[in-house]
């Protein structure tokens, strides 16, 4: 579990709720409550006491490089207790994010260099039945349509992840 202090940089698709509701409706404990759907571009990303206005702004530009999306998710995958729908449309910033900061490791190195861009949508589904119904509940919501609108920096406090700042995709950041 992360600890508090630890950042991530997401883009919130709140389109893709119904996923993580199917999910919650097979067993509560699969879903990070408070947690929206959303593909993470760098988690874990620079600890909030050595954040700096540099990368803040880094995040900014980088953002506005990147058009908000219509994007249409199609396809399910899972591993052992886990169970994703790739959002290849994002490929693109995820890859943007992870070369702006080479020495961070996505999700501490545990799903290889490279994860593809993903809506987790259940952890911990060990029981191969729970996973199986899972995948079925979601496959049934594909696919499905969503907008890509805004980057998040969020930052987990004792009270969950808050967002630090939101920047707009698409949209230049003045100095």
């Amino acid at each position: 579990m992360p600890e508090p202090g630890t950042t991530a940089v997401v883009i919130v698709l709140p389109d893709a709720a119904p996923l993580l509701d199917a999910a919650w409706r097979i067993d509560p404990t699969l879903v990070r409550r408070g947690v929206p759907a959303h593909v993470s571009l760098l988690y874990p990303f620079v600890p909030e006491p050595a954040l700096t206005g540099r990368d803040e702004k880094a995040v900014r530009s980088l953002a506005a490089g990147f058009p908000a999306a219509d994007l249409v998710l199609e396809e399910v995958v899972t591993a052992p207790g886990f169970v994703a729908v790739t959002v290849p449309g994002l490929q693109p910033a995820v890859d943007a994010f992870r070369n702006q900061w080479p020495g961070l490791r996505p999700y501490g190195g545990r799903f290889g260099a490279e994860p593809a861009a993903h809506v987790t949508v259940a952890m911990g589904a060990d029981d191969p039945t729970t996973a199986t119904r899972v995948r079925t509940a979601v496959d049934s919501l594909l696919p499905l349509r969503i907008r890509a609108a805004e980057v998040q920096l969020v930052v987990l406090t004792k009270e969950g992840w808050q967002s630090r700042f939101t920047a707009p995709l698409g949209v230049p950041h003045g100095p």
